[in-house]
């Protein structure tokens, strides 16, 4: 019973130390679910639910050889320079942004012509007050 209870004491221990080296040695952005630092807590403090854990939940998920022979990583998606992206189109190619300024365009010039009206109108006035003094 002894020798059976140290086998499982000595599984532990390697499951233990394989999840924490494993853990430590995973790079920082491809751990998943949880931070590093709760990794190494759950992992230590809870042996062996913790490793387990780790291996099922937190390890970073293992490239993928595809059918064409290239090598997809989960959670890759594109490189960001092929990453699609809806181009940015200028205001003066885009058509739904000048039909919209003709009727800015046509209520700026009506209002312009009353400036103006109402700027001539008051020019004569002061004229007329000018030439009354």
């Amino acid at each position: 019973m002894i020798r059976l209870y140290s086998l499982f004491a000595l599984l532990d221990l390697a499951l233990l130390v394989v999840a924490l080296i494993d853990c430590l040695s995973a790079e920082e952005y491809t751990i998943r679910a949880l931070p590093r630092a709760v990794w190494v807590l759950l992992i230590l403090l809870f042996s062996p639910i913790g490793a387990i854990a780790w291996f099922v939940a937190g390890r970073p998920a293992r490239p993928v050889r595809l059918s064409n022979g290239q090598v997809w990583r989960p959670g890759s998606g594109f490189p960001e320079n092929e990453r699609p992206r809806p181009r940015p189109v200028a205001p003066d190619d885009d058509p739904e942004f000048l039909r919209g300024l003709a009727p800015s365009r046509k209520q700026d010039e009506e209002l312009l012509r009353r400036w103006e009206a109402d700027l001539r109108q008051r020019e004569e006035e002061l004229r007329r007050r000018s030439e009354e003094q």
